[in-house]
Parts: C-alpha cells; structure tokens; sequence
C-alpha cells in the first residue's frame, strides 16, 4: 500500500482577485505561504520519501515549505499543473459566464464536460494527473509520498476515487487551499479515501474558492 497525501496550494495572488488562474504561474499571497507553513507543520511526523508538486509557482513553493521539514527537495512537474484555462485565464469569475455564456456556463453546470476555449478539458485533465499518480505510486510503492497540485486536479481525481462518473463531477466539492486529502493506493492501484480536504490546523487562515467559480 502507497499512502499519498494531495495537498492545494496555499491561496495565490489571483485567488485573492477571484480570478481563473489556470495555468498562469501567479505566486503565492502571504496568507498562501502561512497556510504552507502550517501544513507543513500538520505533516510533520509523516514519513516522507518523496515530495513532487507541479512547477506551478503557488504549488511548487508550497511543496517545497513541506518538503524542505523532512530533509528533502520538492519534485516539479508540468503533469500536476492546473488545468490550461486558455481564454479565460485572468479573467475575473464575475464576467466568465458573461464573456463566454457557453463554454463557462457549461463549466459552472457540468464542469466534468467542459473544455476551455483554446485550453484543456476536464477530461483530458483527469487523464493526464491520473497517469502521473499511478506512476509515482509505482516508483514509491509501500511508501508515503506527498503531491501538491491544484484544485480541479484534486477534483477529477476524486471522481477516480469515488468511481464518480466525470460527468457528474459538478457533485464533488472542491477542497481548499492547503487543504490535505489522502488516499491509499494498494498494489492493484485501487484507491481509497482516508482524509478528505482536511483543513482544521489552518483555524481562521482557512480560504475556498468562491461560489462563483
């Protein structure tokens, strides 16, 4: 069994704007990098072997204030990035669902088929985080290992672990910043949700992505 801890970034500078971030490389807020620091603190008595993040800024930094307490180096890789939002990164959310009435709107109503403008859709997502873990588990079987990536990732994988069709995505909330879930993975890479969006050790420094996104 490989235990896998999926950690949010802390809040970045574009979550304070309530805009869709995607794959813009925005760093963390203060509040972003107190939150890394006290998860880092929460997972302190894991045993880590091995800490990868997407090359992201907000998550790599992240994984490095974790990394850094178990004498080890964060790991980047493009494969955990956020989903490629393509036109409507930098937008605001407000005026999503205004400048492009179709494609966002199907992302607040079924996020599981929507696809952005010239960017990514959420199944391709799914596929491309979902081959990344299934590797790391291979490489770090028997081990705990930690992965910090972004929120729609979390997301589509939690479709995997629940069996929840991706069509019914819109069913699964999405987890908040720091936020840790964690999931076992047995030799047959069958998963198993032990912790979910686990965020008390942030107490008031706790931040989710707005309604609207």
């Amino acid at each position: 069994m490989t235990r896998l801890y999926f950690i949010r970034h802390g809040e970045s500078e574009s979550n304070i704007d309530a805009r869709f971030t995607g794959q813009l490389d925005i760093p963390l807020s203060e509040k972003g990098r107190e939150q890394a620091k006290l998860t880092a603190a929460y997972l302190r008595e894991v045993p880590f072997t091995a800490v990868y993040a997407s090359d992201l800024s907000r998550a790599y930094e992240t994984g490095q204030i974790i990394a850094e307490q178990s004498g080890l180096m964060a790991v980047p890789t493009p494969h955990l990035r956020e989903i490629n939002g393509g036109l409507w990164q930098g937008e605001r959310y407000a005026h999503l669902e205004e400048k492009f009435p179709t494609s966002y709107g199907l992302w607040r109503r079924q996020i599981g088929l929507a696809a952005a403008p010239e960017g990514e859709s959420v199944a391709h997502l799914q596929q491309r985080v979902k081959a990344y873990v299934e590797a790391v588990v291979k490489a770090h079987y028997g081990e705990h290992v930690c992965i910090v990536t972004h929120a729609t990732p979390i997301r589509a994988l939690e479709c995997i672990w629940t069996d929840t069709p991706i069509e019914d995505m819109h069913m699964i909330p999405w987890v908040g910043n720091a936020s840790v879930t964690v999931v076992d993975y047995n030799e047959d890479l069958k998963p198993h949700i032990v912790e979910r969006n686990y965020h008390q050790h942030l107490a008031d420094l706790h931040t989710e992505l707005p309604k609207t996104v």
